[in-house]
């Protein structure tokens, strides 16, 4: 995995020490620099080889949003500050994300994986060399992630996606079945599809989405997973039974 290179700048150490340690916990990112030295880091970025920068607005030899003006879009930046005064200034200054001390972890997870969905390379899929056979390509060949994260109640949950069976939506909530466990996390369905990996996990309903190789059976438009019966809706019937055709299933 890529990591995301990032400097913290602020002038107070403990903040300093709470942003480290938050992006310790972040399998995305790595902390390449921690000052109180606005100048030293605005060379930093300058010179190039930092993706995101932490950066405190009130700092006594360089603000950050004179920073910002400086730096010229070198990198990208989450403000922190204790000050929520400056958030539309910093906005004008395209900023990735503002945050509002004292720092939650969870807030602060979500900054970063926008930054992250936003710079990470799109993965260039080679066409498939002319074989002698009929068979089709499938989707299943190309390389997709092996887990996501989900914000629950008190956490942030990692969880594998082979150990997904399904999701069932509930208003604004969703439930990610495994084997094992009930995880519901605050989610609409249409973001969920949208952060599952094609070809592993399809929408079969407007309340439903499963992982394909966890079908054990289909009976006219209902489809058993795990001693559950999942409905099969009219808007999803095409689209699902062409991906069992694809699969030879």
């Amino acid at each position: 995995m890529t990591k995301l290179k990032c400097i913290a700048v602020d002038d107070e150490p403990l903040a300093l020490d709470i942003i480290e340690d938050y992006v310790s916990k972040v399998p995305f990112l790595e902390l390449v620099k921690r000052t109180e030295n606005a100048i030293e880091a605005l060379q930093m970025v300058q010179a190039g080889g930092v993706d995101l920068v932490f950066l405190d607005i009130q700092m006594p030899e360089l603000t950050g949003i004179q920073f910002l003006k400086i730096a010229n879009s070198k990198a990208r930046y989450i403000l922190t500050t204790a000050y929520s005064q400056y958030a539309l200034e910093s906005y004008d200054l395209n900023v990735s994300d503002y945050l509002l001390k004292p720092i939650a972890f969870d807030r602060f997870y979500k900054a970063v994986e926008k930054v992250h969905n936003q710079v990470k390379p799109v993965e260039v899929v080679q066409p498939p060399q002319p074989i002698l056979t009929s068979a089709p390509f499938s989707a299943a060949a190309v390389p997709v992630q092996d887990f996501i994260f989900v914000k629950t109640e008190h956490k942030i949950q990692k969880i594998e996606l082979d150990h997904i069976l399904y999701i069932e939506g509930l208003k604004d909530y969703i439930s990610i079945y495994t084997r094992t466990e009930r995880i519901i996390t605050l989610q609409n369905m249409k973001k969920m599809e949208e952060t599952l990996p094609q070809g592993q996990f399809i929408r079969v309903h407007k309340s439903y989405i499963i992982s394909l190789d966890k079908i054990e059976s289909i009976e006219r438009s209902r489809i058993s997973i795990c001693g559950k019966v999942i409905p099969i809706g009219d808007t999803y019937r095409d689209e699902f039974f062409r991906h069992i055709d694809n699969k030879n299933i």
